[in-house]
């Protein structure tokens, strides 16, 4: 696959040889990472990527669309199967170019919407002030409980107060260190009850979803964006869906061709042209394959492998005296808060790394420290599921985790940590055809 990059140009293919070999040594607990398939990575790096298709397929502003047409439509009916969903747009780069088509349809610039607070466990774009999120839209946040018995999760009944305090005029839900499944029934009765749309950003569970081994937010939230990587396992990218289309309640007019009559012709317009070029038809393709992966029986055996996993990890940290946030997880992340142990994110992060351990550093809810220190460390199960851990092997890495994190500045820890890491990850090897 590599032989034309490594004779031309030597220092990019060295590069990526590193890479590869840090991924194939290191255990790899990014929350949003994951490693996709041969299969999907040779989907991206085809001729599809000379290929301008601006518009829709059979609606193009180009020329000679009409085998990336194909590719776009068949990805569009795979993620319909995979979802049950009416109405699907590919094209979105990435989870945030999706969220921002979001804004652009249901908000007017200092429209009030209510999301999931970025220091409780939600996303930059939902309302972080350094986001555009923030800056054009005014955001109100809901959070998860302090303490008592739902402490580290979100308590429906303060979401209904906050709601009907601000009256916002879109509700969103999603988060990105949130270990918990959510309420969609709960929070469709609250947008309904001010009259607000409901919109659920699914990019870290999508996968967990799509199997059926979480709650499914589309018979409830008017618009449901993703990533298309993460536990879906597929490439970066970003995806809108509905699970059914429905009138456009905010009159907005279509240049030369009148009303604008569904919801669907709305999203897809704040797509492109209204927050993006061109779609990128290689990874559309490779959409395509990784929503044909998806699909099989053998990817809800994955996902239901994702949470005992998950689950094995977080129980394996209360057991050895960590405060993990919530007291668990429903899905395939869990936040440590590190604080009884008197250490940082940081400090965590860095040690782990020395052990070739991949984590997060990441801010815990009522964190005392900055989002560039922070309290805790979030970890997940995607990318070490997807190489073959079981519950079994999940605790073997806590029980690692541990040993840096009781000594994070004794290098002799680190290196026989390293050692036993490099160890388990041979018998589970990664990616070795790369650069074959």
């Amino acid at each position: 696959m590599m032989t034309s990059l490594r004779n031309s140009d030597p220092q990019v293919y060295a590069i990526i040889e590193r890479e590869v070999a840090r991924q194939n040594a290191g255990i790899e607990l990014i929350a949003s990472e994951n490693f996709v398939s041969r299969a999907v990575m040779q989907a991206m790096g085809t001729p599809l990527t000379n290929k301008y298709a601006e518009g829709l397929p059979g609606r193009r502003y180009y020329g000679g669309c009409e085998h990336v047409d194909t590719a776009e439509d068949l990805a569009r009916e795979r993620a319909k199967a995979l979802y049950h969903c009416e109405w699907v747009n590919v094209q979105p780069h990435s989870g945030a170019s999706a969220n921002a088509a979001v804004y652009l349809t249901l908000l007017q610039p200092g429209d009030t919407f209510l999301g999931l607070d970025l220091a409780h466990g939600g996303h930059l774009t939902h309302g972080s002030p350094v986001n555009f999120s923030g800056i054009l839209y005014k955001a109100e946040y809901y959070g998860v409980e302090r303490d008592g018995p739902l402490a580290g999760r979100i308590d429906m009944d303060r979401v209904r107060d906050k709601a009907l305090a601000v009256r916002p005029k879109m509700i969103s839900i999603g988060a990105s260190a949130y270990s918990r499944d959510f309420d969609y029934a709960a929070f469709r009765t609250i947008a309904d009850e001010v009259n607000a749309l409901l919109w659920m950003d699914m990019a870290h569970p999508a996968g967990l979803i799509a199997a059926g081994v979480l709650n499914d937010p589309l018979p409830h939230a008017h618009i449901v964006s993703t990533t298309t990587h993460k536990t879906l396992r597929g490439p970066r990218g970003g995806m809108l869906l509905m699970g059914q289309d429905f009138e456009n309640p905010f009159g907005k007019v279509a240049p030369k061709s009148g009303r604008i009559r569904r919801m669907s012709e709305l999203f897809d317009a704040a797509v492109f042209p209204g927050t993006q070029g061109g779609p990128l038809m290689h990874v559309i393709a490779a959409k395509a394959v990784a929503f044909a992966e998806a699909l099989v029986p053998a990817f809800k055996d994955y996902a239901q492998q994702v949470q005992r996993n998950a689950a094995a990890m977080a129980l394996a940290f209360l057991e050895r005296g960590y405060h993990v946030v919530s007291g668990g997880t429903d899905n395939h992340l869990m936040l440590v808060d590190l604080r009884n142990r008197g250490l940082t994110g940081k400090t965590a992060e860095k040690a782990l790394q020395a052990a070739d351990i991949t984590v997060n550093k990441n801010m815990v809810p009522f964190d005392d420290k900055s989002p560039f220190v922070t309290s805790g460390i979030r970890l997940g199960t995607s990318a070490v599921t997807t190489r073959g851990f079981t519950e079994e092997t999940a605790r073997q890495v806590v029980a690692l985790i541990d040993a840096v994190l009781q000594k994070p500045s004794d290098e002799d820890t680190h290196r026989s940590v390293r050692n036993q890491v490099r160890e388990l990850t041979r018998q589970h090897p990664l990616y070795d055809f790369v650069l074959a």
